[in-house]
């Protein structure tokens, strides 16, 4: 390395009379070095500081970026109760920001869509379509009334001097309300970022009150755009918890999906794309989709022929934005430097702000007020005493106030502090008028006034939690209207990409070559298929491969069957017979395969070369077929064929070697008769959190399921609908009983007929049918009272005794004896003649002996005595 080059590691040269500092020769001319270290140490490190603290991340005490706290300052120098052009607004905080009106405005609108802080007038945009909002000129605002009494206090106010010197900021507005969380943020610094996200504005404050009281609270986010939302993994919106959030979505018909509310953050626009590009590669399958948005959200998806629309809800879900995963980043400023916290932490430093805030608006006030009790003193003492008198002989200002001094010595003790010459200046310039018009009676019922409201100052301050608490229910009581929870919390079940996309591709085997793929199209056609399933190859030497769909694979010329590959499935089961080795014996065998490595080879044989699988079949519902097995003709060999059954092999692991079937050669094999499913009827089960059905046991059981068995579900809207036990079955939200489906089972219902005034009971039996059943005739005023399943249910009639003559005792109502069993549409019978005041639910009648002999199904016998009080 030369001499010159040393200068790239900032190394010092000796210096000559005439170098200068900084410079360092090179081929007899002197240079100037600039160390590219020094200039990142502290250049760099100076931008990234200003861009995190004065732009990008939030600050806790009053939870406003720079530009925002500019924005509302701005319009509070302005408001006179009036709106204001956007674009006079965006002019006047430039006096403060030094950053252009385009970041300015773009954070007006921002504050203005969440309706908290900012009046607004004119078009605004939409956040729901994402429009944008009008020009600045078009557009006015004000502040609210919510942000004039919970944000701007000029007494409490730390002031510092705008970017050029010529005005005054706040340092920080001095909030009193948890506006940071209410709003949320989102912000990218150099280095962090900031993602904090909304909460309801009615949780917020109850939470607030509740660490006032020392109790616990928990706050999850709350969007907008309603939705739902998982929180299970919020972690209290710490760096590395996470949220799930989803469209609302509703089944209009079998054929039609109705998106009502949207995921945050968000719009039709956006949703509609993705669930346009997800069709566009074939993950969904739609005929047509409209957006009918206007104030509120509604989009329409129109499916196309033979398309399941549950199992398109839970597409929508895995390859739409239908379904966002969000991870907060609570990242604050808080004493000028930068900290991540949780949402509980970020709330109690809010409580605790606004209780500080509240005390120094007390104290303030307090003094306020004992410099008025003083200076009244001071007023009446110097009219009352005529002291205005002993100046007429004065010479001088500094003897009148020295006699005036003087004159109030005897009363100086009874003042809280010390009377200063400012004080008798201000004695001296009472007017003439006043004195003359001086009403002593008057002064001292305005004195006790003042005495009155500085006793009920010190109040508060002595209560100060009392007082911050009262504070925030008049906060809520004047604000909370409107602002309830929009978004539902649920905990989301997990849906697999692979059990819901659509067959979009069609699977092709070319048998002479030992290719498969989506792209032979000339070759034979095996099922169809998704571009994300998997495909499970047998072989004729027994081994057994899992591969991805790809357009062409190579998966060898001996394939004696390929198919979709269903992870974790306990239905498929595979019989098969096999030859160990070349002339070894011949071994039977019945297996599962539920999870495996793809694109490793599995041996079904025993192990030993040039083994060969003699008979194979798929069994999708885990049939045992009879085959008959001919042998080779041998000496002394006298039964050439037998049968063999299947169903009298256990089920075991693709691992086991099998039971042997025949210690000699086998010639051929032929199926005698087609089988059976040997698993017997699925288990059932509904887990009502997340309202969903499995086959893990989560919830509740609704029985064992084969062939075209139903459930049937019963909702609030008084509807009755079947479903299938399709594991991606959706349920109506409104649903309040879901149970297995019996042709025989009777149930009671009591109901107040809206049209007619009157309560009604029915007891019928559901018919089935394809589609949503009225079993209660649809009024606004119309309220189910008692639903029950139970065999003699009961009810007390409370009549309404009030300016009767004669009053009426309650009476119990056998249900079961008080009307028959009558058709599903009909209205049913009056439960009374007369006016009643109130059906009280009763315990049912037990059942008698002889129906215990009776064949209930499990899920019915487990939930008999199920009955529920519904009240919409």
């Amino acid at each position: 390395m030369s001499e010159e080059n040393k200068n790239n590691d900032n190394i010092e040269e000796q210096s000559s009379p005439e170098q200068k500092e900084g410079e360092h020769n090179v081929n007899g001319s002197w240079h100037k070095t600039i160390s590219l270290r020094g200039m990142y140490e502290d250049w760099f490190l100076d931008y990234a500081s200003y861009v995190i603290l004065e732009r990008a991340v939030p600050y806790i005490d009053d939870g406003l970026k720079p530009v925002q706290r500019r924005i509302m300052h701005a319009m509070r120098d302005l408001d006179d109760g009036r709106y204001n052009k956007v674009a006079n607004l965006i002019g006047h905080t430039m006096k403060y920001h030094p950053h252009g009106d385009a970041s300015i405005g773009d954070a007006l609108v921002q504050l203005g869509q969440k309706d908290i802080l900012v009046d607004t007038q004119g078009n605004w945009g939409n956040f729901l379509t994402g429009d944008r909002a009008a020009a600045p000129r078009y557009i006015e605002a004000r502040l609210s009334k919510f942000a004039l009494e919970v944000v701007f206090n000029p007494k409490t106010t730390e002031w510092i001097p705008s970017y050029d010197g010529r005005n005054k900021e706040p340092k920080t507005l001095p909030v009193k309300f948890p506006l940071l969380l209410a709003q949320g943020v989102e912000g990218i610094a150099v280095g962090l970022s900031s993602k904090i996200l909304p909460h309801n504005f009615v949780e917020l404050i109850d939470a607030s009150i509740d660490h006032l009281r020392g109790k616990e609270f928990a706050l999850y986010p709350d969007f907008p755009g309603g939705g739902l939302v998982d929180v299970g993994k919020y972690e209290d919106g710490l760096k590395g918890g996470r949220i799930r959030v989803r469209a609302r979505i509703n089944k209009a018909d079998k054929k039609t999906l109705i998106i009502s509310e949207l995921p945050f953050p968000q719009n039709t626009n956006s949703l509609i794309d993705s669930i346009l590009s997800a069709n566009d590669k074939g993950k969904i399958k739609i005929k047509k989709i409209e957006d009918n948005t206007a104030e509120n959200v509604e989009i329409v998806i129109y499916l196309a022929n033979n398309v399941s629309p549950d199992q398109t809800i839970d597409a929508l879900y895995a390859f739409t934005n239908c379904e966002i995963s969000i991870a907060p980043n609570a990242c604050i400023i808080d004493q000028e430097k930068p900290h991540f916290v949780s949402v509980t932490d970020i709330l109690n430093k809010s409580v605790k702000n606004t209780r500080y805030l509240l005390t120094r608006e007390l104290e303030i006030r307090r003094d306020e007020l004992r410099e008025k009790i003083l200076f009244s003193s001071l007023e009446k003492i110097f009219i009352e005493n005529r002291i205005y008198r002993d100046i007429e002989e004065c010479t001088t200002w500094k003897s009148v106030i020295k006699t005036i001094d003087k004159g109030l010595d005897p009363y100086k003790k009874s003042f809280y502090r010390t009377i200063t010459e400012e004080d008798i200046v201000r004695l001296t310039q009472i007017q003439i008028k006043r004195i003359s018009k001086f009403d002593a009676l008057k002064a001292d019922e305005l004195m006790k006034g003042f005495l009155d409201e500085l006793k009920e100052v010190q109040q508060h301050l002595d209560n100060i939690v009392n007082y911050t608490i009262d504070y925030y229910k008049r906060i809520k009581r004047k604000y909370s209207k409107g602002r309830e929870r929009k978004t539902e919390i649920r905990d989301f079940e997990n849906i697999e990409a692979a059990t819901v996309a659509v067959a979009n591709e069609k699977l092709y085997f070319d048998k002479e070559n030992g290719f498969a793929g989506t792209s032979l199209k000339k070759d034979v056609y095996v099922c169809d298929c998704s571009d994300i399933d998997d495909i499970i190859i047998f072989r004729n030497d027994g081994s057994m491969v899992v591969k991805k769909v790809e357009p062409k694979v190579y998966i060898g010329k001996d394939v004696i069957h390929i198919a979709i590959f269903k992870r974790n499935d306990e239905r498929t089961v595979y019989n098969m017979i096999y030859r160990d080795g070349v002339a070894g014996r011949t071994y039977v065998k019945r297996f599962l395969v539920k999870g495996i490595t793809r694109d490793k080879e599995y041996d079904l044989t025993a192990g030993n070369e040039k083994s060969k699988v003699l008979y194979f079949t798929a069994n999708a519902n885990g049939e045992a077929e009879v085959i008959t097995l001919f042998l080779h003709q041998r000496p002394r060999l006298k039964k050439l064929s037998f049968d063999f059954d299947f169903s009298e092999l256990a089920i075991k692991g693709r691992g086991s070697k099998g039971n042997v079937v025949s210690r000699y050669t086998i010639r051929r094999i032929k199926q005698k008769e087609e089988g059976i499913s040997t698993l017997g009827g699925q288990e059932i089960y509904l887990d009502e959190t997340i309202m969903r059905l499995n086959r893990e046991e989560h919830g509740k059981k609704l029985g064992s399921f084969k062939g075209d068995e139903k459930i049937i579900s019963f909702s609030e809207s008084g509807e009755v609908f079947f479903y299938g036990y399709d594991l991606a079955t959706h349920f109506d939200e409104d649903a309040f009983l879901i149970e297995k489906y019996s042709e025989k089972r009777v149930y009671t219902l009591v109901y107040y007929h809206g049209a007619k005034k009157n309560y009604y009971v029915k007891r019928f039996i559901p018919e089935y049918s394809e589609r949503g059943q009225e079993f209660v005739e649809k009024h606004p005023k119309t309220k189910i009272t008692y639903f029950s399943k139970d065999k003699y249910p009961r009810v007390k009639l409370r009549y309404d005794n009030e300016g009767k003559r004669k009053e009426r005792e309650d009476e119990i109502i056998d249900l079961a004896e008080f009307i028959d069993v009558k058709g599903f549409k009909a209205m049913g019978n009056r439960l009374s003649q007369h006016d009643l005041w109130e059906v009280k639910i009763m315990d049912s009648l037990p059942e008698e002996e002889e129906v215990e002999e009776e064949v209930v199904d499990e899920s019915e016998a487990e939930n008999s005595d199920d009955q529920m009080e519904m009240d919409f």
